[in-house]
Parts: structure tokens; C-alpha cells; sequence
């Protein structure tokens, strides 16, 4: 099977491509804007024509594609996640190759979803945002394509590769500060949100099972857990070893609330959730970061405040994935702990000390 993987150079296009090289069934192509690409080609700023001439030369059977843009303004956003999309649709309609389309999607297109809900395929999606407008827009192209076609909207993918601007990666880096410093505890802000995260090599296995299937439409891809982020935080201390204590902002001014003073020793098990999320608000404009370590110390009554604000993918304070059509029509389930997910986080990290 002849496939051609766009955006290979991304966080999930590189453990994709490292899924698809794993199977001997499968010749690779990588396309994308980068020099380490077998062919370079701008979606954004390329035509349809141009694409689809390549396409009939290379003949695919499957395209996948996960590229994007997840940080910027609007315009910047539906450039590199709607238009390009659009050229994509384009371009297998006009050729002959006849591919099967598989696109990576992201639970940011659904939006806010009310607490202890799972949200099934068939919710109406209400993006917060610019980046979940852009990427439902490109999912509606798909669908409306009349393509051979999948999307798989992807939860908050974690694990190696986390970018150091996502929630996860910040902690991280934050941890990582303090204990190369020796300073022994960490003021900690925007930990309440839940969120359902999914290794990022978990998803890879998702995007081999849909090339290989004939499942269409949306499909959602994460563990069907949320798992709040202080929680996740406490598993990260524990992991790196770090024995200070973490004080949650997430209260009124002038009151320090210490949620974790030692890490919490319990497993996550698979209470898993591009990550890779943007890190903007409604009107994407860029967010202080509220994960930050404590540097002198002060009096809580004179220490500056730190607002609470949302998860920033626009997605308020909840998101569990329904994940029953993933696993009845790709025979596809999570396998990776966030434990494993958080201490792969935690390791790059720690190289950085």
C-alpha cells in the first residue's frame, strides 16, 4: 500500500510516519514544506493543479494528513488548516489516483461540553475558538468532499514530542526550573480544567487502523476518561521526583491553596487525555502563561495575583471522548497509561537540566 503522509514533520506526523514505516506493507511518501521531506509542497500557498499532478504521478492509495497550524491569529489559522485543506479535497477529487483520505482532526472542534458528558460523534460542535473554527471547517470540506474519507478527531494528545507551550509541556518545564534551582515549591495556575488525553503514539496506531479500514465520517480518538489537570500535575511530581509542593492559583487573590504537598502516590492508570492546542483566547490572542515557578519568596498576601483562566483550546473546563466508534469500527483502543504518557514528558525535560 503506497501511502503519502502529509505534515510528517509535525508532533503526531512524525510518530505516524513512524507507525506506517514499522509496517512492511506500506511505501512512504512525505510531503510537506520542510527539506527533510521526499517532496516539498506549501498547502497553503500551493494550487490544486499542482498537487494533483503529483498525485497522479505517485499514484497513493491513502493520503493522510497532519498538518496545521495550531498557534496564531485567524487568518494565519484557517490559511494553514481550512484553505490547505480545501486544496487537498481538491486535488484527489481532480485525480485519478482515487485515495482514500484520512484526516487528523481535534477535539477543539466540538467546543465546551457540559461536566461528566462524553461527547459522542453526532454532538453539534461549538468551537471557542479561531484554531477549533478552522479545523471543523476543514472537517465539514471532508465530509462534503463525496472522497473515500475519515476524520479522526483527536483529544488532547500527550507523551513524547509534547510541545513545551501546551499545558502539559509547561508544567514540565516549570518542575524542571524548580528543581535545577532547589527551590521547593511551585505556584501553580489553570489546573482545574478536565481534559481526556491520549498518548500521542496511540494515535499513530489510530491513523494505521484507518488507512487499513473502510470506516467514513468522524471518529473520535482519545482514552474516554477525563482527568483534571492537578491531578496530572501531582503524577508528574512523582514521576521527576520532585518532593516540593505545589500550590494551586486557582483560588481568590491572596489565598494560596496548597493542592499537592507531596505527590500523590495513586496511579492514573488509563485515565488518559495539540496538545498541541493553541495557547489564545476567544479572539486568539495570546494568553499569559499560568504555569510559572514560585522565584523569591513572598507572603501570599503580597504575592501578585494569578488569574484562573480556560484550558486554552476553547473547550471551557470539560472534555471526555465517547470512544465506542473507534473501537467498534477500527478495532482500535488506547494502550498507553498517562503515567507513561507523563514520564516520557517528564524525561525530555529532565534533559534539559
Amino acid at each position: 500500500m503506497r501511502v503519502l503522509l502529509i505534515g510528517a514533520n509535525g508532533y503526531i506526523g512524525r510518530f505516524v510516519a513512524d507507525r506506517l514505516l514499522a509496517d512492511p506493507a506500506v511505501q512512504l511518501t512525505a510531503l510537506g514544506r520542510g527539506d527533510d521531506a521526499d517532496v516539498r509542497f506549501d498547502l497553503a500557498t500551493g494550487s490544486p493543479g499542482a498537487l494533483t499532478r503529483f498525485l497522479d504521478a505517485v499514484h497513493p492509495g491513502v493520503v493522510v494528513n497532519c498538518a496545521g497550524a495550531t498557534r496564531g491569529g485567524a487568518r494565519e489559522l484557517t490559511r494553514h488548516n481550512t484553505v490547505a485543506v480545501a486544496t487537498i479535497c481538491e486535488a484527489l477529487r481532480r485525480s485519478g489516483c482515487g485515495a482514500r483520505l484520512v484526516q487528523v482532526g481535534c477535539s477543539a472542534e466540538y467546543g465546551p461540553s457540559q461536566p461528566g458528558s462524553s461527547t459522542a460523534e453526532d454532538a453539534l460542535p461549538r468551537p471557542g475558538g479561531p484554531y477549533g473554527v478552522s479545523k471543523l471547517a476543514a472537517t465539514e470540506l471532508v465530509l462534503g468532499s463525496g472522497l473515500d474519507a475519515v476524520v479522526l478527531r483527536v483529544f488532547s494528545p500527550a507523551g513524547p514530542g509534547t510541545p513545551a507551550g501546551s499545558p502539559l509541556g509547561r508544567l514540565a518545564e516549570a518542575m524542571r526550573r524548580a528543581m535545577q534551582s532547589g527551590d521547593g515549591e511551585l505556584r501553580l495556575g489553570g489546573l482545574g480544567a478536565q481534559r481526556d488525553f491520549i498518548d500521542v503514539r496511540d494515535v499513530a496506531r489510530a491513523v494505521h487502523a484507518a488507512s487499513l479500514s473502510a470506516a467514513q465520517g468522524v471518529i473520535n480518538i482519545g482514552s474516554g476518561r477525563a482527568v483534571r489537570l492537578r491531578d496530572a500535575a501531582a503524577t508528574l511530581a512523582r514521576v521527576a521526583g520532585y518532593g516540593g509542593a505545589l500550590h494551586e492559583l486557582d483560588t481568590p487573590p491572596g489565598a494560596l491553596r496548597p493542592t499537592i504537598g507531596h505527590p500523590r502516590t495513586e496511579s492514573v492508570g488509563h485515565r488518559v487525555d495539540s496538545l498541541g492546542h493553541p495557547r489564545t483566547d476567544a479572539l486568539g490572542h495570546h494568553r499569559p502563561d499560568a504555569l510559572g515557578h514560585r522565584g523569591e519568596r513572598a507572603d501570599a498576601e503580597h504575592a501578585a495575583p494569578v488569574a484562573a483562566y480556560p484550558y486554552p483550546d476553547g473547550c471551557g473546563s470539560w472534555q471526555q471522548a465517547d470512544v465506542r466508534t473507534a473501537r467498534d469500527r477500527l478495532g482500535w483502543r488506547p494502550r498507553i497509561a498517562l503515567e507513561e504518557s507523563l514520564a516520557d514528558i517528564w524525561m525530555e525535560a529532565a534533559c534539559r537540566i
